[in-house]
């Protein structure tokens, strides 16, 4: 294969076996890969400098600085860089050390040309990818609309440029922020902007899975396995191999169903419930939560592997508080003409409460003009004091209670389309309610347009 020399991708090998360097450059002689060789780590950090090497194929034990601290050099450097260890001393601790630590596969020596030629294969799509993505003109970012999400404020440009950066890996990623931030679009965005964007995207509410339901939700079943199981069911994790799996508030699995996720993770592979035969699976993992996941693995109630597993890349998604310059564009978005709903307002739901609001208001509304009488007596209101926190997010969810039974009524008690108008997900219609059904809510329903309660669970989304 003839390539131009600029088309390569850079490549840099670092081992102090001359026969290894070898055969790795044999090995790869027919790639798009420019390789340049070092005998040391420290070698190896002059040469990264003056190269810039995309990708870094590294032994474990090397004389002076081993292959970890290089990795560790090399990513504070340059967090982009696509870094491999290989050794000859595998083990499955030393795995978990190099992944958490950034290292984007381990492979044992000695070396399996097929699966090196595989991984460098993969890194190179991977680096295409990306430079077509920074290909794209700026102004997408400018104009301060980027994949569905709006804003100018410094913290979401910075999503954004991290969103750009990381799509076109297929790798895991953690998303964290408060309820209502966008962790959502963040995923999608993710999704659309990677190598499987024509792939399935499907969305697990971990917070809607009971214990008894987890493997079944994500793993499947077959024809007689349980009773009621009348037909074969793919899990989610099935449903979407080539694609990806969203695991929304990922927080709120139990430890045990933490564990068969981890499972999944780490082998591959998933098993149908009544069936013997393991199945592959190949997805990319988005999770996000509200929780503080560092406290949990701390007090003991989120494990540490499956932590590191999910986290190899992080984007907190900033509250609305954080982001005020951002309001009248989210404005304008929701209700074109209308950009001055804004103030004191802590904004304690963020942008899902602006959305709600303005859609409500519009439902209120006996005319084309949104009165004062027309917006919820918590914005009307005088802004609670500093301290009150508590009472303003009850204030809200009753105001939201109220709404999605006002929409239900205007829609014929057609929950699809509620949710369309309210801008959430069905499944958070349908837990509402439920806690309204069961008194657990802070409104009981008594409006005609109340349907009939179907047990929440997450629906994949269709293929984006």
């Amino acid at each position: 294969m003839s390539v131009e020399s600029d088309d390569r991708i850079k490549m840099l090998v670092v081992d102090d076996a001359v026969q290894n360097l070898e055969l790795v450059r044999d090995a790869l002689a027919e790639e798009r890969v420019q390789i340049s060789m070092a005998p040391s780590a420290e070698t190896a950090l002059q040469r990264f400098v003056q190269m810039r090497p995309r990708i870094v194929l590294s032994d474990l034990v090397l004389p002076g600085m081993n292959g970890l601290e290089l990795l560790d050099r090399i990513l504070a450097r340059d967090p982009a860089t696509d870094f491999i260890l290989m050794t000859g001393y595998y083990s499955t601790e030393s795995a978990v050390d190099a992944i958490r630590r950034g290292a984007c596969d381990y492979l044992p020596k000695p070396l399996d040309v097929l699966k090196l030629r595989a991984c460098v294969r993969t890194l190179v799509a991977e680096a295409d990818t990306r430079r077509e993505t920074f290909r794209l003109d700026q102004d997408m970012v400018e104009a301060y609309q980027f994949e569905g999400m709006i804003g100018r404020s410094p913290l979401m440009l910075e999503v954004f440029t991290k969103i750009r950066r990381i799509a076109p890996h297929f790798r895991s990623v953690l998303l964290t922020g408060p309820t209502g931030t966008g962790k959502e679009l963040v995923a999608r965005a993710l999704h659309r902007l990677s190598p499987v964007s024509s792939a399935p995207f499907a969305i697990c509410n971990c917070s809607a899975l009971v214990e008894s339901l987890v493997e079944s939700e994500l793993f499947g079943y077959v024809r007689g396995a349980f009773t009621g199981a009348t037909q074969d069911r793919h899990g989610i994790f099935e449903y979407a191999s080539g694609g990806t799996v969203f695991l929304d508030e990922v927080g709120e699995l139990s430890l045990p169903a933490q564990a068969k996720l981890l499972r999944v993770l780490q082998n591959h592979e998933v098993q149908r419930i009544g069936s013997p035969i393991p199945v592959k699976v190949d997805v990319r993992v988005i999770a996000a939560t509200h929780r503080d996941l560092r406290k949990m693995v701390a007090q003991g109630q989120f494990r540490e592997d499956l932590f590191y597993r999910l986290s190899v890349v992080e984007i907190s998604t900033p509250p609305l508080a954080q982001r005020k310059e951002d309001l009248p564009l989210l404005q304008r978005h929701f209700l074109e003409k209308y950009s001055t709903l804004y103030g004191k307002h802590s904004w304690p739901g963020n942008v899902r409460e602006l959305e709600n609001i303005i859609s409500g208001s519009c439902i209120m509304a006996v005319s084309n003009v949104i009165d004062l009488q027309d917006l919820p007596e918590a914005l009307r209101a005088p802004a609670a004091s500093a301290g009150s926190d508590g009472e303003e997010f009850l204030t809200l969810e009753a105001m939201q209670y109220r709404y999605l039974m006002r929409v239900l009524e205007r829609v014929g008690g057609n929950k699809a389309k509620a949710a369309e108008i309210l801008g959430v997900g069905r499944n958070t219609v349908y837990q509402m309610l439920s806690r309204m059904r069961t008194g657990s809510g802070v409104l009981c329903p008594t409006s005609k347009a109340d349907p009939e309660f179907l047990p929440g669970r997450s629906y994949p989304e269709a293929p984006a």
